[in-house]
């Protein structure tokens, strides 16, 4: 997204350099932002009654929801619940802006790795490339973020993270999974975030043909991020849903039925 400059964002965080000419971490008031959201969706969680099932949104309300929007970017996406049917249902409309809603939840990675969700994505513009800033835009995203543990951070993260939390009170998120419906045809399965390497796009949804439809969509977070990472994850994640259009400066609109984590 334009004009974003962050510390260890899930899709915008800026990193130092390196003698490689690689950034690794920049400390701006943005970092504060995330510290912020940390606190949000790191609360302790509590199990649901069905043991196989953690967590289940079927957006009946937004309790559960904080905003999600960021310092350099004036003009927000919109989240409203809308009916179809008997049934309330999460709509997201994005006119080149972008913003999202994080869910306070939490759960750990290892325990349930099982993420299910119903999108619908009625408007959906083709532009840009999103392997590229300019192009980096989804009309709908669920996307991951893991905590960081300071317990399995080498010693150059130890002194990241350290630093931010000495200067912001709170660690920034280790790194984020985000699951995506892009307009633009890509053989990839996994993208390298084009601001950060500490976010992973997972392509799940190309192009128009199912455009208008609702899709049903079931991951396990902790494979995939097996896969794109080459690693194992933190074990503590948050979950949020995005829409923006900020970069290519177009119009989206999609719709969440319900999202579910479980083993």
């Amino acid at each position: 997204m334009k004009g974003r400059q962050a510390g260890l964002c899930p899709r915008t965080g800026r990193w130092p350099r390196r003698r490689d000419g690689r950034e690794i971490t920049t400390f701006i008031p943005l970092l504060l932002f995330w510290a912020v959201v940390m606190s949000l969706i790191f609360p302790a969680s509590s199990p649901g009654a069905d043991p196989a099932v953690l967590f289940r949104e079927d957006f009946a309300g937004l309790a559960r929801w904080e905003p999600l929007t960021f310092p350099k970017i004036k003009a927000h996406s919109t989240y409203t619940l809308v009916k179809e049917g008997e049934k309330s249902v999460l709509k997201a409309e994005s006119n080149a802006s972008a913003s999202g809603l994080v869910c306070r939840q939490t759960f750990n990675i290892y325990e349930y790795p099982r993420l299910r969700w119903r999108w619908k994505v009625t408007l959906l513009p083709d532009r840009g490339d999103p392997r590229e800033k300019e192009g980096d835009d989804y009309p709908i995203r669920i996307y991951v973020m893991f905590r960081y543990d300071p317990a399995r951070a080498t010693t150059g993260e130890r002194l990241v993270y350290n630093a931010t939390r000495l200067i912001y009170g709170k660690y920034p998120p280790h790194s984020t999974l985000n699951y995506v419906w892009t307009g633009r045809h890509i053989p990839e399965r996994f993208i390298v975030s084009p601001y950060t390497d500490k976010a992973r796009m997972v392509v799940l949804e190309r192009g128009k043909e199912r455009l208008g439809r609702w899709v049903e969509e079931s991951v396990n977070v902790l494979d995939d991020y097996r896969r794109a990472f080459g690693k194992e994850p933190p074990a503590l994640a948050g979950i949020a849903v995005m829409s923006d259009t900020d970069n290519t400066g177009a119009r989206a609109e999609a719709y969440v039925d319900f999202i579910e984590i479980g083993r």
